[in-house]
């Protein structure tokens, strides 16, 4: 009996602690050195890919905070007013998202306390990574590339050219292949839905692997507006009349 009345109490403290709805959302922020009363301002795109303001709030004393509804995960951002670059995050249903900003550096703040998010900011890291090789050549050689194109040294320009495309065409295949395969190790996650939006757009992707990635994925990210779009256009491919085989012809 008394094991049933503390389980009982520690699931209302579970309870009594979730300050997140079913379909609420809590970011809460720290701004550490920016000044009382600086405007915080959340972001979306509308159906036409405009940025649109979904919320304000100000700072104080170096926190903030933001409350509102949300039906499904959705990529956001938030801009600090008067920084150059934004700060994006998925902002998930029954959530509460954590967002450091860096005032020095607005693309080291840190997002975290949701799984999503979690994994975008690994995600993004190991791009990153895969990338490293291209920035660094580009970082390299772009001296060497402006004089020669001062100069009109073809030579010089041709082969840093054809060094740089190689690179690309390395970093494009493994970048590719990394996208493919996270979709396939995490059916959970809201990034592989967007990864199997934007294979669909490519006609070289293959309909029936697409097909059974999707179907591998959660039912929660099936339902997003980013799932029902890929469902959509899987019927598109499956209903599209095929080729006549050429053995046919006489």
């Amino acid at each position: 009996m008394k094991k049933i009345i503390l389980l009982l109490s520690a699931a209302l403290v579970v309870v009594a602690c979730s300050k997140v709805g079913k379909d609420e959302y809590i970011i809460s922020g720290t701004a550490k050195g920016i000044e009382n009363g600086k405007t915080i301002i959340l972001e979306t795109q509308d159906e036409t890919g405009m940025l649109v303001a979904k919320d304000t709030v100000k700072v104080e004393n170096g926190k903030f905070e933001m409350k509102g509804t949300i039906s499904e995960p959705a990529f956001y951002s938030i801009k600090l007013d008067g920084a150059q670059a934004p700060i994006p995050f998925i902002l998930e249903n029954g959530e509460e998202v954590t967002i450091e900003i860096n005032k020095d550096s607005i693309q080291k703040s840190k997002v975290s306390g949701t799984y999503n998010n979690d994994e975008y900011v690994k995600f993004n890291e190991e791009l990153t990574a895969i990338q490293k090789k291209l920035v660094e050549f580009q970082t390299k050689n772009t001296p060497a590339m402006q004089a020669a194109q001062q100069a009109k040294d073809t030579v010089v320009i041709t082969k840093l050219m054809q060094e740089f495309g190689k690179i690309q065409q390395e970093v494009g295949v493994t970048s590719k292949a990394k996208y493919l395969s996270y979709a396939e190790s995490h059916p959970k996650s809201y990034i592989s839905v967007l990864i199997l939006q934007g294979m669909l757009n490519d006609p070289s992707t293959d309909s029936k692997k697409a097909e059974e990635m999707f179907n591998g994925l959660a039912d929660k990210i099936k339902n997003t507006k980013p799932g029902k779009a890929v469902k959509e256009a899987l019927s598109r491919l499956k209903a599209a009349p095929t080729a006549p085989s050429m053995g046919g012809v006489k």
